[in-house]
């Protein structure tokens, strides 16, 4: 200690007046952003409140308004159901004379009105077989009676069933309009009166799909094979509660769906073989990047390869973001440029193809880069630049440079999968 007194306050006013502005300054930031949790707060408060809890609170600037839209005519009356439904005819009756001076009154003309309803107690249409049980007198061979519309072994426990019409209206209801299984039979018994169980109502759909439904999905399946383009994608599903693949493919003409085990090029190559001559749109999944299909022709999803660059870039900083940026950027000018496309002379639209696809190839250039992070995006989508399969779609007519498409046709699959709970067997899925 040398007995110097140390700096008191009072001898640094300039230090002192910096720290009481600070002290204001993040006081009444503090203020602000009371207000402002305040607010948010009552927001949360009101949008449990309110009836639509997902509401922007803004209404549209320019709402569509109500009523027929243009194009779809003119509304005047509901057309009268045909006469060959058999309906029964009530004649209305008319008083006497005039309610208001009591003349007499002259028919004039005469108008039809008509009430569609679904009777109170619905009767099903049975059809009732007397079959008769032969043997034969020589050898003992029981043969039975046939007729139209009768099963050969509708007999026994089985010997009472439902007509084709009941189950298609049970089809229609399940897989066009998205009834669930469990409440069908309660609508079909209000609406017919007929009882149906849910066991018989998948049976039948299981025995179709094996049948006459199995037989259009294999044709399906054969014309995937001659779409010009076809994208794919995959979802989780699940079989009998073990983890399973759902599988689509969309041409511009059909889609097609398939459960497997399994995602591996084996899976794919069941629709898309190795000897596909059109455009395969695909994710960077790696059982598209099997040596199997070597000749096949893909287009990789560029949206895909930009969130790839977007996650990569959040984790980095001053140049280590200039391969990503530049890569990204010039994608984003590939995509454009198809959107472009029919504005653009033919010989103007080949020439930024051709200077897009030259700067693309010189950034994918093979090259030993400081960062591993973006060698790994070099060494995978310099692969696929090589391959040309990330802009294939400015050359091939009808390709779309994302895979939006198998995407989308994904969609249902998933909401299926959240109320069906998936498959329960094999042969269901």
């Amino acid at each position: 200690m040398n007995g110097s007194k140390p700096p008191q306050p009072s001898d640094r006013p300039e230090e002192i007046e910096e720290l009481q502005r600070e002290i204001n300054r993040l006081q009444a930031e503090n203020e602000g952003l009371k207000k402002k949790i305040e607010g948010l707060e009552e927001e949360l408060r009101a949008s449990k409140r309110q009836a639509a809890p997902f509401s922007k609170g803004r209404r549209k600037a320019n709402p569509k308004p109500p009523g027929r839209k243009a194009g779809e005519g003119i509304f005047r009356y509901r057309p009268a159901p045909a006469e060959s439904m058999g309906a029964k005819i009530v004649e209305a009756s008319v008083p006497a004379g005039c309610p208001r001076c009591g003349g007499a009154l002259e028919v004039e003309a005469e108008e039809w009105a008509t009430t569609t309803d679904l009777p109170v107690q619905p009767q099903p249409e049975v059809t009732r077989y007397r079959v008769p049980v032969c043997r034969c007198s020589q050898c003992g061979k029981r043969i039975r009676g046939t007729a139209t519309g009768l099963a050969v072994d509708q007999f026994g426990a089985t010997a009472h069933r439902v007509g084709p019409g009941v189950k298609a209206a049970a089809h229609a209801m399940h897989y066009g309009a998205g009834v669930p299984v469990r409440k069908l039979p309660m609508v079909l018994k209000e609406l017919t009166g007929i009882t149906l169980t849910q066991g018989a109502m998948t049976q039948d759909a299981l025995r179709r799909g094996e049948a006459e439904v199995g037989t259009r999905y294999q044709q399906l399946c054969g014309g995937m094979r001659e779409a010009p383009v076809v994208n794919t994608d995959d979802t989780g599903w699940r079989v009998g509660g073990s983890t399973a693949h759902l599988m689509v493919f969309v041409s511009a003409q059909s889609t097609v769906y398939q459960i497997r085990a399994r995602h591996r090029n084996e899976e794919v190559r069941e629709v898309i073989p190795a000897d596909y001559a059109g455009v395969m749109g695909t994710d960077r999944g790696k059982s598209y990047d099997a040596e199997e299909f070597n000749a096949v022709a893909q287009q990789k999803c560029l949206g895909h390869l930009q969130r790839n660059l977007t996650e990569v870039l959040e984790t980095k900083k001053g140049r280590a973001r200039e391969f990503g940026l530049g890569l990204k950027d010039m994608l984003r000018q590939s995509i454009e440029l198809h959107h472009r496309r029919s504005d653009l002379p033919p010989a103007d639209y080949q020439l930024q193809v051709q200077q897009i696809d030259a700067a693309l190839t010189f950034h994918l250039r093979h090259r030993i880069l400081k960062d591993e992070d973006n060698q790994r995006l070099l060494d995978g989508i310099g692969l696929h630049q090589d391959r040309d399969n990330l802009l294939r779609f400015l050359r091939v007519e009808g390709l779309e440079p994302t895979n939006n498409r198998a995407e989308r046709a994904l969609r249902p699959a998933v909401i299926a999968r959240k109320v069906s709970h998936c498959s329960k067997n094999q042969r269901g899925a």
